[in-house]
């Protein structure tokens, strides 16, 4: 699949968005990939249940999110709907929660597309969401539009007519377990969000990015400033530094058994020497230590981690910005952060985008 095919479906799909004004006073927090199943051995959320259900009722409703759900929710490619509700009645009547007061948003995914054959499903159900703050636009969707499948055609209308009628066979499970496919479907929302100039946030692949950064980028660059810093440090610094550059290298030799190194890098996405941070990704809530979300509060965005105690790495623990009790052994994490006004600045100087292509918003 060109680029170019996929582009067109992007632009349609962002443009045919619903959208809404972010105002620094709203909160939202965006989660995708629950996998939710049938509470059994093959449900992959159920690990992580207390987490998840701790983290929406006792921290985000009471303290007024907004919630993104973007898509993924439901796992439709391997249990069917009636079992899933079956399973999660604590976590549907969270959801219930946010929406009697106006605060959910459901948009789909690969695995819960289906659901737009129920007739009877709570929830309104979105493709994309465009969030709008004076100039600059973020766009939200689940990411599998990238694929060969969804982009070979305008996606909101032709998709939609075509699939309404009948049963969904989507075969993407392994994309978050494929390393090529998945950074093949990075690097296509990476272009298109650049040269729309528009910050996207996606789910999908199950990997956390910040600012179009993996985590691999983040530790090299971490390194590199802990080694000027090192420099100028007095003797009793340099002890702390020396030992989180140990840590720092000791995670970045793990993550790159696990792919060439080449794979993991940002150069997958650009051969410009400047990354452009248009490109976000909210991770899963799948993840064997726990779950990742991003924030939007008070003009920033920011990457968390919630875990339970016992289940975090040492990694984590060092790396975090900041650390939060939620209630008893529940954790979150603050990794990234950064201010929306500046990023916007930065994709305004450093992206690509042509008049023509760029995404103007309506006034909201």
């Amino acid at each position: 699949m060109s680029f170019k095919d996929f582009y067109l479906s992007f632009q349609s799909m962002i443009k045919q968005a619903p959208q809404e004004p972010l105002k620094t006073t709203q909160r939202y927090v965006i989660l995708s990939d629950l996998h939710m199943g049938d509470g059994g051995t093959r449900d992959d959320l159920k690990p992580n249940q207390t987490i998840l259900e701790t983290a929406l009722e006792q921290y985000y409703l009471d303290n007024n999110f907004i919630l993104i759900l973007n898509g993924d929710i439901e796992d439709l490619n391997k249990f069917d709907l009636p079992s899933i509700q079956k399973a999660w009645p604590k976590l549907y009547s969270i959801f219930n929660r946010f929406a009697q007061v106006g605060r959910l948003r459901k948009i789909v995914g690969n695995h819960d597309l289906a659901l737009i054959r129920e007739k009877e499903y709570p929830y309104p159900l979105l493709h994309a969401l465009n969030l709008v703050k004076d100039e600059i636009v973020i766009s939200i969707f689940h990411g599998h539009q990238a694929s060969k499948l969804f982009s070979s055609f305008d996606y909101i209308s032709e998709f939609i007519v075509r699939y309404m009628a009948k049963p969904l066979h989507i075969k993407n499970a392994s994309i978050a377990h494929h390393s090529k496919r998945r950074f093949s479907t990075e690097r296509k929302i990476y272009r298109a969000a650049r040269n729309m100039g528009i910050i996207a946030i996606t789910g999908h692949t199950h990997r956390p990015l910040f600012e179009s950064l993996s985590k691999y980028d983040s530790l090299r660059w971490s390194i590199e400033e802990l080694l000027r810093e090192y420099a100028v440090a007095d003797l009793e610094h340099r002890t702390q530094i020396k030992a989180l550059i140990d840590l720092y290298r000791s995670e970045l030799e793990r993550i790159s058994k696990n792919g060439k190194k080449k794979e993991i890098s940002h150069s997958l996405y650009s051969t410009d020497a400047l990354l452009v941070p248009c490109l976000f990704n909210s991770g899963c809530a799948t993840g064997k230590h726990g779950i990742t979300a991003i924030e939007l509060d008070g003009g920033n965005i920011t990457l968390v981690h919630w875990t339970q105690k016992g289940k975090n790495r040492l990694y984590i623990e060092k790396e975090a910005l900041y650390k939060d009790r939620c209630n008893g052994d529940i954790f979150k994490y603050t990794l990234k952060t950064d201010n929306l006004d500046q990023i916007g600045m930065r994709i305004a100087l450093l992206s690509k985008r042509k008049e023509a292509e760029s995404f103007t918003p309506l006034k909201v």
